[in-house]
């Protein structure tokens, strides 16, 4: 007989979280980076910095996406690359800014993400739900940020 301690509420929450999140998040890539010639971790920096009026450390952005300042230096070295973006050093750090090409990968690419998120996340919650889900998960990164 096992005598291992039956799963709380807590880890069932998690986990139900973690495979919802992984069902839309692998449809919502898909259809996004696939057409857009684009890696998700690309689409997330141009994302990133789309949202930043095309400008941010590259220290911000690690702290943002919550990636290692290695594993995004060498992704912003190969996007760089691409022409995607352009890196500048300044007295306090490295400045990632948005070039042509990455102006237009991220518009391009954003009303298919736009389209996909409604599909997957809007439309099935209701615009209630859907706020209410934005507000939870604004407070969870927020208490996140404090910790």
């Amino acid at each position: 007989m096992s005598t291992r301690s039956r799963v709380g509420e807590a880890t069932q929450l998690w986990l139900l979280w973690k495979r919802a999140h992984e069902a839309v998040r692998t449809t919502v890539v898909s259809h996004t980076t696939v057409p857009a010639d684009v890696s998700e971790p690309e689409l997330s920096v141009l994302a990133w910095l789309y949202q930043s009026e095309g400008r941010s450390r590259q220290s911000e952005i690690a702290k943002g996406l919550r990636w290692d300042r290695t594993r995004l230096s060498h992704l912003l070295t190969r996007m760089e690359k691409r022409g995607y973006i352009d890196r500048t050093k300044d007295r306090s750090g490295v400045v990632v800014a948005l070039a042509t090409a990455g102006e237009e990968m991220i518009e391009a690419a954003a009303p298919g993400l736009e389209e996909i998120a409604q599909q997957r996340i809007v439309d099935r919650l209701g615009e209630a739900d859907a706020r209410k889900l934005g507000s939870l998960l604004t407070r969870l990164l927020d208490a996140e940020a404090k910790s």
